[in-house]
């Protein structure tokens, strides 16, 4: 449908490919696109990101609108990471985010590096089943907070028609690469000073005039410019101006450009050049460069920027960009595995390393914490164990805390025997011990696959993101530390196994909540005893050691009732005196039944607790309504009524706590029964199955708010029993 005022584009078919005409290799399809993207929605800049087949990473392809620089901590970025281009793919859904706000609340990390008023929106690139990348557009801050509805229609159109392309270049087994930046406006040398009455129009004015391209190379500047900034016309042009003027080689004015050009804004700021002189400049951006104005301003009484002696290089913004971001990222990672993939994923790329090892070092020896990119990971495991007194740059740098770069495989081994440096196939390395609150927690080893200089810049920025990787592998190592300690405690306080009981087949699973330490008062428990036996499910308030504490009381105590033959009336009782007596503050439910098959029936009780499911051999499912009385643990003087019921051959009894019914926003009797329609649909699947095509869901999930227990009895019949 073509609305009133637009115009109507005839497009080729070798347009729709990516082809030019006469290239049968389409050597330019995601630049085009990309262009003729941002010019239907109006946005001033954007990027394609690609996605391998070989593993879950987005590499950017092509951008257009902004320096590559500006987005230097997102050129590679893991499919997992908590960024707009990487959920558009999780989810296969166009991402908003309105404005500044936004995005800082939403994605920390971007903000933190980007803090500019700006709008984006990501596309995942995909047909059918299949993602072959991403992309995304932004917009200056004064883009309305939503979304039109004619801009989302235009960005899914295009995606759309990019991954056909995508895909069909695929199936012809056409590569598909990056490309240069489409809005590149690299000044042509006849075009330098524009026509003879312009360039003597500006030659006129009284203040200093220059252009910048995206890349904040200059194209033009009059001669007032130059004479402000001390530095002649001929050798400003072509060049970055930060890099030209030595005085404004501070990250301090490079950020005003950048802010400039992402939020499309007017910026300005105040400089001295040296030794008094002070300088205003004032931005004008638009979506293919910048025009500064130059012009004297009055002094200001603060402390200038500190400048730079010597050859060392200021440091460069994007790498405080960078530092920023990993930063912000190193801050979000939990377990060791997730330092590693973090510093495999993020680090290594943006410091352009090949190779990298995480090793930690525990009890006098190096252990092999992760690593990637080595071509045999033998080469690396060899360290796992090794004492520290060993003659290698990677236990010399945790000794000794001193970092230790190596330009070539000769420097290593003039400092190094053969047989004690690192035989990996790499020709330049950086050896980084990893300190945390004056502790050696281990060495980062970063290689190169070619010989690389190492400069004093380089050498400093390596070394604060060891700081800032130590910091997060010792919280990471004290978290595994308490992971494993809680996993063990609740192992040891639930069941290993279950007992295998005569006419009855039993199958359970636990999973914990994944807030905190994951471990919690959840229980269950299969008692063989005689003449009966008996099962039990509870939940015990609280997801915290203190819960899983005594929820093995409880357990325990439920255990030893049943086996000095109380009933299960009795055994509520007992057991909620036992929890009163025991002074703890802390409630539980409880649903305890006494098995009887070969009479085919069962006596409970229940302390409240969700009410059990039966489902008879014909698929019909019936919500248990028993008598009960209150919560473990409130009043010592409370009764248990038991109810009995039949339990027939081929009936399947399903006790679970709440949390395989609780969901924020779901009431409690919707997911009860959709619980048994489940068990219903799936009951004739053989028990173990069964168990997990109830879990399947929570099991999957990457956050559960409580934990989850189930316990299924099977009744079998005389000829299985026989």
């Amino acid at each position: 449908m073509v609305r009133p005022g637009e115009e109507v584009v005839a497009v080729s078919d070798e347009q729709l490919s990516g082809r030019a005409p006469g290239d049968p290799a389409g050597r330019s399809m995601l630049a085009p696109a990309l262009t003729a993207m941002m010019d239907a929605v109006g946005a001033h800049s954007g990027a394609v990101y690609l996605l391998p087949d070989d593993e879950p990473v987005l590499e950017m392809a092509v951008m257009a609108g902004l320096p590559r620089s500006f987005a230097a901590p997102w050129q590679r970025v893991g499919v997992g990471a908590p960024i707009p281009i990487a959920r558009a793919v999780r989810e296969r859904r166009l991402v908003w985010v309105g404005g500044e706000e936004e995005m800082a609340r939403s994605y920390p990390r971007i903000a933190v590096v980007l803090p500019y008023p700006f709008a984006l929106a990501a596309l995942p690139l995909a047909t059918g089943s299949k993602v072959y990348g991403a992309v995304f557009v932004t917009w200056p801050g004064s883009h309305p907070p939503e979304l039109s509805d004619r801009e989302r229609h235009e960005l899914q159109a295009a995606c759309e028609r990019l991954a056909l392309r995508l895909e069909r270049a695929a199936a012809e087994n056409r590569p598909v690469r990056g490309e240069s930046d489409p809005l590149d406006t690299r000044p042509a040398a006849a075009d330098t000073l524009g026509t003879v009455e312009a360039a003597r129009l500006v030659a006129r004015l009284p203040y200093g005039l220059c252009s910048l391209d995206l890349s904040g190379r200059v194209g033009f500047a009059n001669a007032a410019a130059a004479d402000l900034l001390g530095v002649p016309v001929g050798e400003l042009l072509g060049t970055h101006l930060w890099a030209s003027v030595p005085w404004l080689a501070d990250p301090m004015y490079e950020e005003r450009y950048r802010a400039a050009l992402i939020s499309q804004h007017v910026t300005s700021f105040v400089a001295l050049r040296p030794p008094s002189a002070w300088l205003s400049f004032r931005l004008y951006p638009s979506t293919t460069g910048i025009s500064v104005r130059v012009v004297r301003a009055r002094a200001v009484s603060v402390t200038s920027p500190a400048g730079t002696e010597g050859d060392d290089a200021p440091p460069r913004l994007v790498s405080m960009s960078q530092a920023l971001s990993l930063a912000g990222a190193l801050t979000e990672t939990v377990s060791v595995q997730d330092v590693v993939r973090l510093v495999a994923e993020e680090i290594a790329p943006a410091v352009g390393s090949g190779a990298l090892a995480l090793l930690g070092s525990r009890a006098g020896r190096l252990h092999v914490l992760g690593h990637h990119g080595y071509p045999d990971p033998h080469l690396v495991e060899r360290f796992d164990g090794m004492p520290l007194a060993s003659p290698t740059p990677g236990t010399h740098a945790v000794t000794h805390g001193v970092p230790a770069f190596f330009d070539s495989r000769r420097q290593l081994e003039h400092l190094y025997p053969a047989r004690h440096a690192t035989p990996d196939g790499f020709a330049a390395w950086a050896y980084l011990p990893l300190i945390a609150s004056g502790r050696p927690v281990g060495v980062c080893v970063l290689a190169y696959a070619e010989p690389h200089s190492f400069s004093t810049h380089e050498r400093a920025v390596l070394t604060s993101l060891a700081g800032l990787i130590a910091q997060a592998l010792d919280r990471a190592l004290l978290y595994d530390a308490k992971h494993r300690l809680a996993h063990g405690l609740q192992a040891a306080l639930l069941p290993h196994s279950l007992p295998s009981l005569p006419g009855i087949e039993a199958s359970a699973r636990y999973l914990p909540a994944t807030r905190g330490m994951e471990i919690g008062g959840d229980f269950y428990d299969l008692v063989p005893s005689r003449p009966l036996p008996a099962a039990v499910i509870g939940d015990v308030q609280g997801h915290n050691v203190t819960a899983a504490g005594l929820m093995g009381q409880l357990r325990t105590a439920v255990r030893a009732y049943t086996t000095v033959g109380q009933g299960p009336a009795e055994v509520m009782r007992s057991t909620n005196r036992l929890m009163i007596d025991l002074g703890t503050e802390l409630f539980a439910s409880c649903l305890y039944l006494r098995l009887d098959p070969a009479h085919g029936r069962a006596v409970m009780a229940r302390a409240g607790h969700p009410p059990p499911l039966l489902r008879r051999p014909d698929g019909r499912v019936r919500v248990l309504d028993l008598a009960g009385g209150p919560l473990l643990g409130i009043d010592a003087e409370a009764t248990y009524p038991t109810t009995e019921i039949t339990l027939s051959p081929g009936c399947v009894l399903a006790l679970y706590t709440d949390g395989l019914i609780e969901s924020p926003g779901v009431d409690i009797e919707d997911a009860v029964a959709d619980l048994g329609r489940r068990l219903g649909e799936a009951g004739d699947l053989p028990l173990e199955a069964l168990a997990d095509e109830l879990v399947g869901h929570y099991a999957a999930a990457e956050e559960r708010i409580d934990d989850v227990a189930l316990l299924l009895l099977r009744a079998s019949s005389a000829r299985d029993r026989g």
